[in-house]
């Protein structure tokens, strides 16, 4: 399983924190991206949004990182600090 975090606003906007995915073909964050768009088809406005950022196992990563069972990846909008 993959454990799929939706962080700051882009938990509301999905209506859902957290999700726990069968990794069974998924191998790169861009292939679950793929995967979460299948099963909820609303959400790809918000997945494909290209100021997007994702991290796996709490590092920064790109769409194309392998991803396997056990790990932790975490979507989230752009932040900004003062």
């Amino acid at each position: 399983m993959i454990r799929v975090l939706f962080l700051a606003q882009l938990r509301e906007q999905l209506g859902t924190a957290e999700l726990q995915v069968a990794d069974g073909g998924i191998t790169t964050i861009e292939a679950l991206k793929q995967h979460l768009v299948v099963t909820h088809a609303d959400w790809a406005r918000f997945l494909f949004n290209n100021k997007l950022l994702v991290a796996v196992n709490h590092e920064y990563a790109k769409a194309d990182v392998t991803i396997k069972s056990g790990d932790e990846v975490a979507f989230f909008p752009p932040v900004t600090g003062g």
